[in-house]
């Protein structure tokens, strides 16, 4: 999460009572997304396709006599060939073949050597070349290689007409150049929103999505289909306009469902990408049908699978009440919960996420939360787990205690939640300590509206919750961490420390340390607490 901003922490997480229902859940941060840093759990943006000389393959992976490999020419004879004097058809298959494998190299492909050379108009020019097959492809697949490198190596490409020569390619009749151009224009629309929307306003879509329904068959085309539809709505600065493609919906739910896990695993993807945005949108998502399908894959072996259908159901509850309440009909609890076992943290920490926006529902969404012992697991972790997790675990107590009644409140005391929720206030992040802060406040606040009907019993007797929580927090070093957090950098710190020692720990100066009420036969009488006890065990 970025650095608490003084005037702008009200926006972060949930708030009752004249906050704004809008601001109450959090939408996932470019610059704060931690999973997103670990590449290789990241769907690939751009791919290229290497190649060892001596064993050439078809992009489809089967091996034939499609593509034959002719002697390596240098770049000046390419240039001649190429750019410099009328050849034959010969002399350019050995030429755009070669141009082809020094760009197919697996560590530092020359494609600014090429670029400079001048070739790319002479291969953009190949890719209508229908009297050879061999010759289009080869120049289809090193353009392709060109656009899987830097956004100025890709723009090259693109400003020398390539998008209209592969959506062309996409009515080939011959699957090796069709492939190659489907693997040519996941790469330019992957290189960013301005080149993605440009794929989709030249009118990509349709012809790619009739090549998903006529090549259902082909598993290593359909991947890549999969790959560069999925890559149709990536990015979010803009994101795509959802009019343009929602086409593409039904076909990426469909796929969703396939045999195959690199399919799925793309497929999800796309719909991470769509549901990061306003309600509207996950609302168009909702109506695919799709969300039992996510999660369900939640419970997949599949790593690959579970990180980007976990992100979308996480996108998916940053919605209004009505879309978080839909994802709870489809059972997404149970799933939920066995994450925060997993052995991998970005895992654990994007569920505690997920779990922190559900939490900032309704007071029967945070009943469900309780009905699926999700909050155990949410405690211990914020006791135990990495400090990724923590940070979530802290946003759920929040959001819990903010919107949940004095009967959620009472539970999760019963949890032990007071002891880990007082070692955040000793971390070193400050909005991490401004979130346990402000559950802890919740807590006080709501314990203090604990009377009555609502009242905490001990042994059949009434007691004062309000008492037993602050003397819970003096024993797990609360007042300590206040009392130093008072005279915190951190305005908004400083001042929220200092409001909750004014309001609810006047009177420790003038008490015995750790003691509790007890009832007795006379009455009430102070005795040392245990440092052990719980007094609102159930």
């Amino acid at each position: 999460m970025p650095p608490v901003q003084e005037g702008n922490r009200i926006k972060d997480f949930k708030s009752r009572g004249g906050k704004e229902m809008s601001d109450l859940r959090r939408r996932r941060n470019d610059v704060s997304v931690e999973l997103r840093k670990a590449k290789k759990d990241d769907q690939l943006s751009k791919k290229r396709q290497i190649c060892d000389d001596e064993e050439l393959e078809s992009p489809t992976k089967d091996k034939s006599d499609f593509v034959q490999t002719v002697p390596l020419m240098d770049i000046t004879e390419i240039i001649r060939i190429l750019v410099k004097e009328q050849s034959n058809d010969e002399d350019k298959y050995r030429a755009v073949q070669s141009t082809r494998r020094l760009l197919s190299r697996e560590k530092n492909p020359p494609i600014d050597k090429v670029i400079r050379a001048g070739l790319v108009p002479s291969l953009i020019s190949l890719l209508q070349y229908e009297q050879n097959m061999q010759i289009q492809f080869e120049a289809a697949w090193a353009v392709t290689n060109i656009a899987s490198g830097t956004s100025e190596q890709t723009k090259t490409v693109v400003q020398a007409g390539c998008i209209d020569q592969f959506r062309k390619l996409l009515l080939s009749n011959h699957l090796q150049v069709c492939e190659q151009a489907v693997w040519a224009l996941g790469n330019i629309a992957g290189d960013g929103p301005e080149y993605r929307d440009l794929v989709i306003n030249r009118g990509c879509v349709d012809p790619l999505l009739k090549l998903v329904i006529t090549n259902s068959m082909q598993i290593p085309f359909l991947r890549n289909l999969t790959w560069t539809i999925s890559n149709l709505c990536r990015n979010k600065n803009p994101p795509p306009d959802l009019t343009k493609i929602i086409n593409i919906l039904p076909v990426l739910a469909k796929l969703t469902t396939h045999e195959d896990e690199e399919i799925v695993a793309d497929a999800c993807w796309a719909f991470s990408y769509l549901t990061d945005g306003p309600n509207e949108k996950i609302a168009v998502i909702i109506e695919t049908g799709v969300v039992v399908t996510l999660v369900k894959l939640l419970e997949s072996r599949n790593v690959s699978i579970v990180t980007p259908s976990l992100r979308a159901i996480g996108n998916i509850v940053t919605g209004d009440d009505t879309q978080t309440q839909h994802v709870l009909d489809c059972n997404v609890l149970p799933p939920l919960r066995k994450l925060f076992e997993h052995s991998k943290v970005q895992l654990v920490k994007e569920a505690t996420w997920a779990v922190s926006n559900i939490a900032a529902g309704t007071a029967e969404q945070i009943r469900a939360l309780i009905d699926a012992d999700i909050i155990p697991p949410v405690i211990k972790a914020l006791d135990q787990a990495d400090f990724k997790v923590q940070k979530e675990a802290a946003w759920v107590i929040t959001n819990y205690t903010s919107g949940g009644n004095l009967d959620h409140i009472l539970y999760i005391l019963h949890c032990n939640v007071i002891e880990p929720l007082c070692k955040m206030l000793n971390v070193h992040d400050a909005k991490t300590v401004m979130v346990a802060l402000d559950g802890m406040r919740n807590i006080l606040t709501k314990a203090s509206h604990m009377t009555g009907a609502h009242a905490f019993n001990v042994d059949g007797e009434a007691v004062n919750a309000l008492d037993q929580v602050t003397l819970l927090i003096e024993q797990y070093d609360g007042i300590d961490h206040l009392e130093k957090l008072q005279t915190s950098e951190n305005d908004s710190i400083q001042k929220l420390a200092y409001d909750l020692i004014d309001k609810f720990f006047q009177t420790f100066d003038e008490e015995d340390d750790l003691v509790v009420p007890e009832s007795g036969a006379d009455g009430y009488c102070l005795v040392q607490a245990n440092n052990d006890a719980n007094p609102f065990q159930l």
